[in-house]
């Protein structure tokens, strides 16, 4: 289960992926689809949020537009 970090209530565009950056802000770059350009893809900060990020857990931006966050599975056993 993620808990929320911080509300943003980002609305999301097709055809971008959004993600939350090293420096804690909500992101965005245009998805690479069938065939175009090839190359680094520019991102754009779309909201500053500026969360601290903690070891251990995988930061999103959740359907509402939010940044959430749920802890890493981490060593598993094998069936």
């Amino acid at each position: 289960m993620a808990e929320k970090v911080a509300k943003a209530g980002v609305k999301r565009e097709s055809g971008y992926l959004y993600f939350v950056d090293k420096n804690g802000n909500i992101a965005r770059s245009k998805m690479a689809r069938g065939g175009g350009k090839k190359g680094k893809q520019k991102q754009e900060v779309i909201t500053k949020t500026g969360v601290k990020r903690e070891e251990g857990y995988l930061y999103f931006v959740d359907k509402a537009g939010d940044v959430a966050r749920t802890k890493m599975a981490r060593g598993r056993k094998r069936k």
